[in-house]
């Protein structure tokens, strides 16, 4: 095993933790890793560059995902801008709480919804509902990448190690 595909476990790993939490750039901190990998298994321009513009390419691809998904979700069932804000805002205190990642962003966007924009408890609890799911699809799209992107890039690792 070499340092680095050690290199590159290690930050796949905090970038997987990072996927639940909104605060942290998950998927670029995979990037990263791999970046890091590949410079320490001494950077060939084939295969390595190809290697790396496929990983910033669904890096920024990744982004527009858990962007959309959120957004998707909110419009899908009703809700405003604001709900998708108080979804963020409530996703990042409830990583103080318990069950605070699943509850956070549903009391953010309720809060946000009746306080903000005024809509009546049922509309307002619809779009809670709404900015959760599409919150909750984004973050599964991310997780089924950033097992994706890890799993090939220690594959591609391993394979670079005489006798690996």
């Amino acid at each position: 095993m070499s340092l680095a595909f050690l290199v590159f476990l290690v930050a796949w790993v905090v970038g997987l933790a990072a996927t639940f939490m909104p605060v942290l750039p998950a998927t670029l901190i995979i990037f990263l890793g791999a970046l890091a990998a590949t410079l320490l298994d001494g950077f060939q321009l084939w295969p390595d560059l190809p290697f790396l513009l496929t990983f910033a390419a669904l890096t920024v691809l990744i982004s527009l995902v858990d962007n959309l998904a959120s957004a998707w979700g909110a419009r899908r069932y009703g809700g405003s801008r604001q709900a998708v804000w108080g979804a963020l805002l409530g996703g990042l205190v409830g990583i103080f709480v318990p069950f605070g990642l699943l509850l956070g962003p549903l009391v953010g966007a309720l809060l946000a919804e009746l306080l903000l924009v005024g809509k009546s408890v049922p509309d307002a609890l619809r779009s809670a509902w709404g900015t959760l799911v599409g919150l909750l699809t984004g973050l599964a799209a991310k997780l089924v990448l950033h097992l994706l992107m890890g799993g090939y890039a220690l594959w591609r690792l391993w394979n670079s190690v005489p006798g690996g």
